[in-house]
């Protein structure tokens, strides 16, 4: 009688023996650490990678590359309290508890090219617009 009582125990250990070593490990490495100088309340990641947008305690939401740089702030104020990146990249949605309300920023991303040195005609210091076409079908 005793034998048939320790069958099914000793078929659930030998099975709990067989399936550990199917979990693996998480392996992870540090990449970045970036500093602030006010408590991170939310976090949100550009689709494409990109970007990364740090709503702080202050109502400010900081921009960073995906090399840690920061690229810019954007002050939203202090009733922000969750941020979320639209299924566009150039879409960022603010929330507030607060107030009750969703808010939907448009970016624009303004880069720097450095033509110093690239032949030009007209002058020097005309403003130049990158007009990108990217929704063709």
């Amino acid at each position: 009688m005793k034998f048939k009582r320790t069958g099914p125990l000793l078929s659930l250990i030998l099975i709990f023996i067989w399936a550990v070593p199917l979990f693996g490990a998480v392996e992870w490495n540090l990449k970045a650490r970036i500093k602030l100088n006010a408590p991170p309340l939310d976090v949100a990641v550009s689709l494409d990678d990109q970007w990364v947008f740090i709503l702080n305690g202050n109502g400010e939401v900081l921009v960073y590359a995906k090399d840690g740089a920061l690229e810019g702030r954007i002050t939203v104020g202090k009733h922000i309290d969750h941020i979320k990146v639209g299924p566009q990249e150039n879409l960022l949605y603010l929330s507030s508890r607060e107030r009750q309300t969703i808010e939907i920023a448009e970016l624009d991303f303004i880069r720097r090219i450095n033509t110093d040195s690239s032949p030009f005609q007209g002058p020097a210091d005309a403003p130049v617009v990158v007009a990108v076409f990217n929704d063709f079908e």
